[in-house]
């Protein structure tokens, strides 16, 4: 599900040279495709991303607890949890003033995170691997050949590391135990301290991708 950096399916093409078959505009039609297919589908559609904007922060907590299905929050400690991350989220991008667009990426972007762990059971390693390569191709890079496929500038780039860093990872043995341990397991209160390896993973990812920018 990662996101790969400069290669096709059949290796990477040389810089300067053309497919045989193709033309130069095709393959930047085709290199554009693959651009909009990155954090695709939408996990917010335009129309609800701009229903949230018109609303403070009980508003937004109540068009996300319905356009999720949500209907166990007072009784379910996973539900409650999911809903505190990406109304938190919301909010937190409300602060940065994104544009629309923006807003969808982000708000695709934190959803992404948690069906990679919750689905295909990556570890903070792995997830923090993916973001590199994500971030790579919708922030800013020396590398890209099209500055107008960045959505995020250097200022908010970094910023989103930085709010992954203590709103996911530095949680992330929590998000881990709300969808694989069984529910008599889940106690409030336990989440370890991350003063270990992961929380170091964490730290050098965040001065990777300051350097990176």
């Amino acid at each position: 599900m990662a996101a790969s950096v400069g290669t096709t399916p059949g290796g990477t093409t040389p810089a300067g040279m053309t497919p045989a078959g193709t033309t130069p505009e095709s393959e930047k039609d085709t290199e554009f495709q693959e651009h909009e297919g990155i954090l695709c589908p939408d996990f917010l559609s335009v129309a609800q991303i701009t229903e949230m904007l018109a609303e403070d922060i009980d508003g937004v907590q109540q068009k996300l607890e319905k356009f999720l299905n949500f209907r166990n929050l007072q009784t379910c400690l996973k539900e409650a949890s999911l809903l505190d991350y990406y109304v938190s989220g919301f909010l937190w991008a409300r602060g940065m003033d994104f544009s629309v667009i923006q807003y969808s990426k982000f708000m695709t972007l934190l959803d992404m995170l948690l069906h990679n762990l919750k689905t295909l059971h990556m570890s903070i390693e792995d997830s923090i691997k993916w973001l590199r390569e994500v971030m790579a191709e919708i922030g800013p890079s020396h590398s890209q050949k099209n500055e107008e496929w960045n959505i995020f500038d250097v200022k908010q780039a970094n910023a989103i590391v930085d709010y992954l860093k203590v709103s996911l990872f530095q949680h992330y043995k929590l998000y881990e135990f709300l969808f694989f341990s069984a529910r008599e397991e889940i106690v409030i209160g336990t989440e370890r301290t991350f003063a270990d390896p992961y929380w170091d993973d964490v730290n050098q990812f965040g001065n990777a991708m300051v350097f990176m920018f």
